[in-house]
């Protein structure tokens, strides 16, 4: 009997699905016929029938891609052991099989003819004689078979790299993921990451490490397009990686069409562990084909794209940051050698500046190794000018960071790159949509919608050329910033510039001013409101976003201020300077308000502003005590007080008087303290300004309890935070509440100032009243009052948090409470 000379079903499989979309054919027909004469052996085969295509499939998918599957193997089984059938279809498959499939193997059996004819319909199988009459026996010795060579297994994972440094965090998180899989599923992995994070290192290092669990071979394949000599010959097809899949896992031939390579490809995966590296997809669709069908096997693609397409396949997400600095410095320690160790600070600079990547921080390493006399120092100054790492570390010659960025940015949607560009000319590290709102609003054409901004923003962050880091909050990595920029300036031109900066210092200054009527109501300066409608502010809907939208825009509202002052928008750097107030007052930013107030003062000067210079004196004066320049502070109170009584303005008259009032309660001056205290609050009475009233309330009982004169001190005290609480001041009367608990404590009740001190404490760590420097004094007092109860663990425990808080805001506060401890 003749068996079926195929020794696997792939071929025909394949030759079945070719032909499936043509039931008119004869290829179909005869087909019909196999599957008959194969029912006549085996009555098995009647329940079968011939699938037919599913439009709404592809041909691999689909409700009858099982039973292509259950026919094929059903037709090979039976062909097997029956003769007819074998015969049947291999004529089948020699006439209709895709070009390239192995000829039949020869029969095990030997035909003989006793006749000179034969006819033309005839198909011999094996050796066969043709001749007359034949006396004796005849003995056919086939020459000895030799087994076809086996084809390797594919090792073809990208050799790991001699020194490859930590990432132990992420590779944990990996095993955690695979660990935790199902099981019915394939498993799908994407490492994203910006150019230059290493994602195709560590992929295949962490491969590498499981090399064992996938027996059946290891694959790789660039889909970038890379070519050998660095050329860009555009995303690698699907089709064409099929190909090089198919041939490493040993396929006898290779379909010519897409659709039918991955119908084979999943044919063969369907049970084998593989373990497949995918580098550098560039969509979705690309790595969608090439995924294999065994949930035993596990496919990692690499991608500056997030591919969110891919979770609807499973796959997990995976982004990969920048190294952890001490890592990073290690890293560069390679070439740096000794002068890493020698110049710390440097070598920290210098990793930051190279954004804590492996490629930049690994170039600057190669710049030192070749640079032996250079120092850090130098190198981190020549990094943090110009374009910084991305154009200045080179590979034979190419700056690579920037022409991977490059890349990336081409293959953004217009609006994206558009978007793109004007956000490199913002003087901010942090942008929500309604920042990107106004500057995409800036040529003039009207404010596009919410959801055209939110699809630009979209595409990059799926570039990862965009990080979120809160609700509707974004950041630039530190090395795409720059590369924005250039493409700002090179890409708009000055008017379009002009506008797209305008338009950020319009909201910030809306939305300044929002926070500002929120956070302090009886803050606002008379008479210079802003003009209604300019730009749509970010919606604030009460004190908490407005202190967390301040937190979060610090650097960029700094950065307006200078940008104004550079302009020559002179109205614009004072008010918004004045608008800041509540980011001065409740963060305790020293250098901010300095450097701003003293850009806002020169602004109001060469504006004209007598008002705006009365402000700019006055808050810039606060912001210098606060930083313990008390001289400077003083004269710029005297120079405000000056302006004020040649003005007539009352108002700034007391607030400078009240400002010279704290300095010298500062300075130990009691008696005068209480004096210009008691001045400004006469003042302030006069023209019916009670806020202004109540907080020199506030400070005439600070100067009482400096004194010693408790019981004047908490009248004092009580009555300020009832005024100011009235007026809606909470914040400042959550002071006067603070104050009041020490003055309790001190004066013996301290069951009630333990209290009232816990009270106000809760209301700085949370909500609109948060501010880190009162609630580390709060700290401090209560420390105060267990250490008189003599519970010097919780006082230690006090003194501790408060001493750690200090330390980021008032270091001379930091280290009395450093003495105290050692007191303890």
């Amino acid at each position: 009997m003749g068996a079926f000379p195929y020794s696997g079903l792939e071929v025909l499989l394949s030759a079945m699905v070719a032909h499936r979309a043509h039931q008119e054919s004869s290829a179909w027909q005869e087909l019909a016929r196999v599957v008959a004469v194969a029912a006549r052996a085996d009555a098995a085969v009647a329940r079968l029938r011939l699938p037919g295509p599913d439009p709404g499939q592809p041909q691999e998918q689909g409700p009858e891609a099982a039973r292509w599957q259950e026919l094929a193997r059903t037709l090979t089984a039976i062909a097997a052991r029956d003769a007819a059938t074998a015969s049947a279809l291999t004529e089948w498959l020699r006439r209709h099989a895709p070009p390239g499939p192995p000829g039949p193997a020869a029969s095990s059996e030997a035909a003989a003819t006793t006749a000179n004819t034969i006819s033309g319909a005839a198909v011999l199988h094996g050796p066969t004689v043709q001749a007359g009459t034949v006396h004796g026996g005849v003995h056919f010795h086939p020459p000895p078979t030799t087994p076809a060579p086996r084809t390797p297994v594919p090792r073809q994972l990208p050799p790991v790299t001699a020194r490859f440094l930590d990432r132990e965090a992420d590779r944990q998180a990996l095993d955690a993921w695979r660990a935790g899989h199902s099981g019915h599923a394939p498993q799908v992995l994407v490492v994203s990451g910006l150019a230059g994070a290493g994602k195709t290192a560590f992929a295949s290092h962490w491969l590498h490490g499981h090399a064992s669990g996938f027996p059946d071979g290891q694959l790789y394949a660039d889909l970038s397009g890379q070519t050998v000599d660095g050329g860009e010959g555009g995303p690698a097809s699907p089709s064409t990686v099929l190909e090089a899949f198919l041939t490493a896992l040993g396929a006898p031939s290779v379909p010519a069409g897409i659709a039918q390579r991955t119908a084979l490809w999943r044919s063969m995966t369907s049970e084998l562990r593989l373990a497949v590296l995918l580098d550098s997809a560039v969509t979705a669709a690309q790595v969608r084909p090439l995924l294999p069908a065994s949930p035993t096997s596990l496919t990692v693609v690499t991608s500056r794209n997030n591919l969110t397409g891919l979770r609807v396949d499973g796959a997990c997400l995976h982004r990969l940051e920048g190294l952890p600095t001490e890592f990073a410095v290690e890293l560069l320690a390679l070439g740096g050698g000794t002068r890493v160790a020698l110049e710390p600070a440097a070598a920290h600079e210098v990793v930051r500046l190279c954004g804590r990547l492996p490629l930049t921080v690994g170039l600057a390493s190669a710049q030192l190794a070749v640079r032996p006399h250079r120092s850090l120092a130098a190198l981190a100054e020549s990094l943090s000018q110009g374009q910084g790492a991305i154009g200045q570390l080179h590979v034979d010659g190419e700056a690579v960071m920037r022409t991977a960025l490059d890349m990336s940015y081409a293959l953004l949607p217009e609006e994206s790159a558009r978007l793109y560009r004007r956000m490199g000319l913002l003087p901010t590290d942090r942008y929500d949509l309604m920042t990107l709102a106004a500057v995409a609003a800036a040529d003039g054409e009207g404010a596009p919608t919410a959801d055209v901004v939110d699809t630009a923003v979209h595409a990059l962050v799926e570039a990862n050329l965009l990080e979120e880091t809160g609700p509707d909050t974004y950041r630039f990595h530190d090395l795409v910033q720059p590369h924005a920029r250039r493409l700002g300036e090179e890409g708009e031109d000055r008017e379009q510039r002009e506008r797209t900066l305008r338009r950020y210092v319009d909201w910030c200054l809306a939305t300044a001013a929002s926070a500002e009527r929120i956070l302090t109501p009886s803050h606002p300066l008379p008479g210079h409101d802003l003009p209604a409608g300019t730009v749509a502010p970010t919606a604030l809907t009460g004190p908490e976003e407005a202190l967390a939208w301040l937190d979060t825009h610090r650097n960029g509202l700094m950065g307006a201020v200078r940008l104004c002052a550079r302009a020559g928008w002179h109205t614009s750097c004072w008010r918004l300077t004045d608008l800041m107030w509540p980011l001065v007052q409740r963060f305790h930013v020293s250098e901010i308000a300095i450097e701003s107030h003293r850009l806002g003062l020169e602004a109001a000067r060469r504006s004209g502003s007598r008002p705006g210079e009365g402000r700019m004196l006055t808050s810039g004066a606060l912001s210098l005590r606060a930083a313990g320049r008390y001289e400077e502070a003083a004269d710029w109170y005297r120079q405000a007080l000056a302006l004020a009584l040649a003005d007539g303005d009352t108002r700034q008259q007391a607030q400078a008087v009240n400002g010279l009032g704290h300095l010298s309660l500062l300075t130990g001056r009691l008696d005068e303290a209480r004096d210009r205290f008691e001045e400004a609050l006469r003042l302030r009475e006069s023209i019916g300004y009670r806020r202004g009233a109540a907080l020199s309330r506030l400070r005439l009982g600070e100067t009482a309890l400096a004194s010693g004169d408790l019981t004047a001190a908490a009248a004092r005290l009580h009555r300020a935070g009832d005024e100011l609480a009235a007026l809606g001041e909470t914040y400042e009367a959550t002071r006067a509440l603070a104050l009041l608990g020490h003055v309790l404590d001190r004066a013996g009740d301290r069951t009630e100032g333990v209290r009232r001190l816990r009270e106000a404490l809760a209301r700085f760590r949370a909500g609109g009243t948060r501010a880190q420097f009162w609630e580390a004094r709060c700290l401090e007092w209560l420390g105060m009052a267990a250490e008189a109860d003599g519970d010097r663990e919780r006082s230690a425990h006090h003194y501790t948090a408060a001493r750690d808080l200090f330390r980021r805001l008032s270091p001379a506060d930091a280290d009395r409470l450093d003495d105290r401890l050692r007191q303890l």
